[in-house]
């Protein structure tokens, strides 16, 4: 009987630990940046900043489905890349700053200077 309790133990007790992992893996290290967030992000010293403008309506911007989040996933844990994520039908202001007029646009932010763009068709 003894057994069988350490057993219904390790179960619940990997159990967990595979609910927690699974938890975590699927939150996204992609940072939504805001009017509020953008600039003091961007300019992160030695920190280079991959950011999506994009609209939720915009079907090249949904046709990435989750390629985004997906790089965010495999750039956790890098502290010299940040993937990030800017919604210009809600956060208008940052998106007209850095001349974004087309969706979705990728830039490459780092020290705050813009060093990389791609916009267009994915």
């Amino acid at each position: 009987m003894r057994d069988h309790h350490h057993h219904r133990l390790l179960f619940l007790i990997v159990s967990i630990i595979f609910v927690f992992s699974l938890i975590r893996n699927t939150d996204a290290e992609v940072i939504t940046l805001t009017a509020d967030t953008f600039n003091d992000k961007v300019k992160e010293k030695d920190t280079a900043w991959f950011v999506q403008f994009c609209v939720p309506w915009c079907k090249h911007c949904k046709n990435l489905g989750t390629l985004w989040e997906d790089l965010g996933k495999g750039m956790e844990g890098e502290d010299e890349i940040e993937i990030g994520l800017v919604d210009c039908a809600t956060n208008k202001p940052v998106c007209s700053k850095v001349d974004i007029h087309s969706y979705p646009t990728f830039k490459l932010f780092y020290n705050g200077e813009e060093v990389a763009k791609y916009q267009g068709n994915i």
